[in-house]
């Protein structure tokens, strides 16, 4: 197999089946015991990290993390998570595995492997209907409505240790033996390892060399010999003595109460994910309902334009809608139409930027692939003049209808029609006042309020946050000839939904009017007929934007257009107890919000995090602040 692969893509696993046996050819070694792998999984890592005991005494709401080097076939993470549902843990507890891997295997030998294990049939189809693309990085999976979180980080070890942000339970020390494949062995590993590890952390691994119980014994770990599995004769276990005052399960415990301000995508969704984790959800809005907002568009894209450098913007932005993809596909309800997106070349300008990015970078097709105007066209449905790029799991959704879908939980209070005026510190507890209304009181809140976000943080400091006015028009069906995918460019057109198509949006930078205006219709109508003239059934100019309905939003965007998440921070960079940013989003927020929404929820409930450090700065609120900020103070404190 050829290694001239270019960033985002990553090499795949070169695999010979011998005696039915998935083996590596660049590594000369099996993924697993010709005798019976899943027994081996079962015999080396379940029962000599004590597993199913361990996972009974998770309590209600409490993670689990099981970290692992060599994700290979994925057998141990199924066996893993069979014995997790076997095990009965307490409602809402999360089972979070964290594995590394630099030659993933492709889909089809993860499913051919898999399949000589059917009793984890169902466990394997769900992985491989989330299993992501190869491209380098970080990926969260969530299974098992959420029982069931995995890390993949695909990539070398040491960086995969050096991105992650997690404490281990339990460490699967697989891999290709350390005669094969020294590297994953060295010293540098072992000492991340420990990094990764708290007391009481357990271990297991199938090799017994010498060199590496020396290792994890001068890192801290008491180690022994036991007996190996198959034609082993002997394996390794050993765990990280406790502190003398250390005792029971150690994960950190999410918070009694949160307040989440805005019911938009983003409060929404990460109001559904704290609820789905156990915890207790206050959502604010001062609206009658969620989705009524910048969020309340009846068809949204789901989209990002991915820069030509391979940087942490693109990386950021690829992570998103890969994450999104999956989310939607798989709680989507109805409000998901995966129709597929083509982002048009629709000028001089753009298709010379789309050549320069297909030219450095190498994704896999199932990400995107460019298309020529004829493909286009026969995609679309109607005649297209431009080349692009197309993405075959993208498409739109209806936002409203997806936030009101997701905020209908048990766990999720509503204390709509609620315009928050102030937020104050007491007691080690946040007090949100509101117009003559009760306050409300949690523990934490986040502030997902778009727009309006900056009126409501609680510090006096300025933010670079600028909002922008835009204007959607909706599109009789009649009118078009309706395209069967997602249109971009400047802006986009949506298929038509229940008699209707979606287009626009207008940036308007210095009109702050929530009115509908005719020429923001106007705009969106040239625009429109610019980018793709067939998709009007006449004259686009013979529509009459007076008549046309549409809505008015106002999106929040920071200097960097990158968006905002994670602990309120003063321009000193100092944390401010339990409140948090999630907005900046701007134009992207469906593709954004749930990889974001996603790591908020781990940071809050203190499991281990999907987004890796580097790109967890890129969201961090410390950047907003405006650089010649004086030392700020907490309003109210």
């Amino acid at each position: 197999m050829s290694t001239d692969i270019s960033p985002p893509s990553i090499e795949t696993a070169a695999i010979e089946w011998r005696e039915g046996v998935p083996c590596s050819t660049r590594f000369d070694d099996v993924y697993f015991s010709r005798d019976d792998g899943l027994e081996e999984a079962r015999h080396v890592f379940i029962r000599h990290n004590r597993l199913a005991e361990r996972f009974a005494r998770v309590p209600a709401g409490g993670s689990f993390a099981i970290a692992e080097t060599g994700f290979g076939t994925g057998l141990n993470f199924l066996a893993a998570w069979q014995t997790w549902e076997a095990s009965g843990p307490a409602d809402n507890a999360c089972l979070h595995f964290i594995s590394a891997e630099r030659y993933p295997l492709d889909r089809e030998d993860l499913r051919q492997a898999l399949s000589l294990w059917p009793e984890l049939g169902d466990y394997a189809a769900q992985l491989l209907d989330q299993y992501p693309p190869p491209v380098q990085g970080a990926h969260r999976l969530v299974l098992a409505a959420g029982r069931i979180r995995l890390t993949l980080f695909f990539g070398d070890v040491l960086e995969a240790w050096r991105e992650l942000d997690f404490h281990a339970d339990a460490w699967f020390l697989d891999g290709f033996a350390p005669a094969k494949n020294p590297d994953m062995w060295e010293q540098a590993a072992i000492t991340a390892l420990r990094r990764h590890s708290r007391p009481g952390t357990t271990m297991a691994t199938f090799t017994a060399v010498g060199e590496v119980r020396r290792l994890l014994t001068n890192a801290g770990f008491t180690m022994r010999k036991t007996p190996g599995f198959g034609r082993k004769l002997e394996m390794m276990a050993g765990e990280l003595p406790r502190v003398p005052e250390a005792g029971g399960h150690e994960s950190p415990t999410a918070p009694h109460s949160i307040a989440i301000i805005g019911a938009g995508v983003a409060g929404s969704l990460l109001a559904r994910n704290l609820a789905q984790r156990g915890v207790e959800v206050t959502l604010i809005d001062r609206a009658a309902d969620a989705g009524m907002a910048a969020s309340g568009n009846c068809q949204g894209a789901l989209y990002v334009k991915l820069g030509v450098e391979f940087n942490d913007q693109a990386k950021l932005g690829l992570s998103s809608l890969l994450f999104s993809q999956r989310y939607y596909a798989q709680s989507g309800d109805h409000c998901w139409h995966p129709t597929g997106l083509i982002q048009l070349a629709y000028s001089d300008t753009e298709a010379v930027r789309q050549a320069r990015f297909i030219a450095r970078n190498d994704y896999p097709q199932a990400v995107l692939r460019p298309i020529d105007a004829t493909e286009a066209s026969r995609l679309a449905g109607i005649p297209v003049n431009s080349d692009g790029l197309w993405f075959p799991l993208s498409g739109w959704l209806e936002p409203g209808r997806l936030c009101r879908s997701l905020v209908r939980h048990s766990r999720i209070r509503h204390c709509f029609g609620f315009d928050v005026h102030r937020l104050t510190p007491c007691n080690g507890r946040w007090h949100i006042a509101g117009n003559g209304e009760q306050d409300v009181v949690a523990d934490r809140v986040v502030i997902c309020a778009g727009h309006l976000t900056p009126e409501l943080i609680p510090l006096r400091s300025e933010f670079r946050f600028r909002t922008i006015r835009g204007q959607v028009s909706h599109l009789p069906e009649p009118s078009l000839n309706n395209p069967a995918v997602v249109l971009c460019g400047p802006g986009y057109i949506n298929p038509a939904h229940k008699g209707t198509a979606l287009t626009g949006a207008t940036f308007d930078l210095h009109d702050h009017s929530p009115a509908l205006s005719v020429e923001s219709h106007r705009e969106n109508l040239s625009m429109l007929a610019s980018m793709v003239p067939s998709v009007f059934s006449g004259p686009a100019m013979q529509l009459d934007p007076a008549l046309l309905e549409g809505k008015v939003a106002f999106r929040c965007t920071t200097h960097d257009y990158q968006p905002v998440a994670g602990p309120l921070t003063d321009p000193a960079g100092r944390t401010l107890e339990g409140i948090d940013l999630f907005t900046g989003l701007g134009s992207k927020g469906l593709t954004y919000a749930p990889l974001l929404a996603e790591y908020l929820a781990d940071r809050i409930t203190g499991q281990p995090q999907c987004l890796p450090a580097s790109l967890a700065r890129r969201v961090a609120t410390q950047r907003c602040h405006r650089r010649d900020a004086s030392a700020s103070e907490t309003i109210g404190a």
